[in-house]
């Protein structure tokens, strides 16, 4: 690392805590007016997964922020185009590997031509490329508009879900290089078309050099995240340190110093301009929630460890396949690892911080509930089995 230049706010470990919510969209009035796009372009990536328990954490993140918006209404607002029915119709998001794979506002496009670049200059990849595949999709999509992995002529050799399709991988080489670009999800699948359609013209250029490219998302997590490490910031879009490093005098962040936190620090100025202060949200969280996915940083700010355990065997896990914080007060006072049973909405393992944890944990299953469409919330186990009954008379 670079020589840092001394820090002029020193903030308690309460004040970047508070200023962390707030720049993430728990702590105040939303901006109902801009809905889910507005949650979108505050956050700059919405991470998604494959695992749907409640509903996918694309629909959790804008849930947990905003309440019990449609969820029809947060895929609509995704995917759907400014000006319906009219040409050229401008798109609100684009789909492409951030954090992990996201919904980005279609705005960052050119930020991301570095990466694009990278992907473009890498040597080799984990899935062989048939002679002719790529070409190949490219003309179809040209001629046929958009379609998915499936239309292009299937997207999986056999049911082996790594196990993909010459045309699968030549897709997704083609939309890693920027040349095809997602469009949207239909029944999960990534809707593809090429990037000359479905870009507006405007932002449709890899001029940006890297040093532009990612001052520019430095400065966007730095703002998303209120106040954060090097780690913190740099992992945001899955920048590396150095490239951090690089930019990060030129961002717009100021270095602070945050108590209790042992390596340097980095704000947003706005986010230093005025006291973070209003509503707390009461709310399950996904474990993809931007809040809490980077595991230090939500152990260093709220004292609460957390791993997704989806991909760790039945056996082996503590808190359950999906376990969701719940956050209320803005502190992580608990977890539950959701199911659904018809309407019923099964908290199958429910951990608590205590006794005065319960009417949160009780407020936040029953909003979900509803948002699902569920008519009751049944227990199944709770860590402490003392606290078992008097979750159940409040969900009652």
């Amino acid at each position: 690392m670079t020589s840092l230049p001394r820090p002029t706010t020193e903030l308690t470990a309460d004040e970047a805590r508070r200023i962390a919510l707030r720049a993430q969209g728990f702590l105040g009035a939303p901006d109902r007016r801009s809905g889910v796009r507005g949650v979108l372009r505050h956050l700059g990536a919405v991470q998604l997964d494959t695992i749907s328990v409640l509903a996918r954490s694309h629909e959790l993140v804008p849930y947990a922020r905003l309440g019990a918006v449609g969820r029809a209404t947060v895929d609509r607002a995704y995917w759907s185009t400014s000006s319906p029915g009219t040409s050229p119709a401008r798109p609100h998001a684009f789909e492409y590997w951030s954090h992990a794979a996201c919904i980005l506002p279609i705005e960052e496009w050119p930020h991301f031509a570095f990466r694009r670049r990278a992907y473009r200059a890498r040597p080799h990849w984990g899935h062989q490329l048939p002679d002719g595949a790529y070409d190949r999709v490219v003309k179809q999509l040209r001629a046929e508009g958009p379609l998915t992995a499936t239309e292009l002529g299937g997207a999986k050799l056999t049911s082996e879900w790594w196990d993909w399709s010459g045309e699968k991988v030549a897709v997704e080489r083609a939309l890693m290089y920027g040349e095809v670009v997602c469009v949207e999800r239909r029944g999960w699948k990534r809707v593809y078309d090429l990037a000359e359609r479905a870009i507006p013209a405007d932002l449709l250029h890899d001029e940006l050099d890297d040093t532009e490219c990612v001052r520019r998302l430095v400065r966007l997590a730095g703002e998303a995240l209120g106040v954060g490490t090097r780690a913190d910031i740099a992992d945001y879009h899955r920048l590396k340190g150095e490239q951090f490093d690089a930019v990060v005098a030129d961002s717009g962040l100021v270095p602070v110093t945050v108590e209790g936190w042992a390596k340097p620090a980095w704000a947003d100025p706005a986010a230093l301009a005025t006291p973070p202060r209003g509503r707390h949200r009461t709310t399950l969280l996904s474990p993809f929630d931007s809040l809490v996915w980077e595991r230090a940083r939500t152990e260093r700010i709220f004292g609460f460890t957390h791993r997704l355990e989806a991909y760790v065997p039945k056996q082996k896990r503590v808190h359950g396949y999906f376990a969701m914080p719940v956050l209320s007060g803005g502190r992580l006072v608990g977890r539950v690892d959701p199911a659904r049973d018809g309407r019923t909405l099964v908290a199958k393992q429910v951990t608590l911080d205590g006794p005065k944890a319960i009417p949160a944990v009780a407020r936040a299953l029953l909003e979900a509930a509803t948002w699902v469409d569920c008519t009751d919330v049944r227990v199944e186990r709770v860590d402490a089995p003392e606290l078992r009954e008097p979750l159940q008379r409040a969900l009652a």
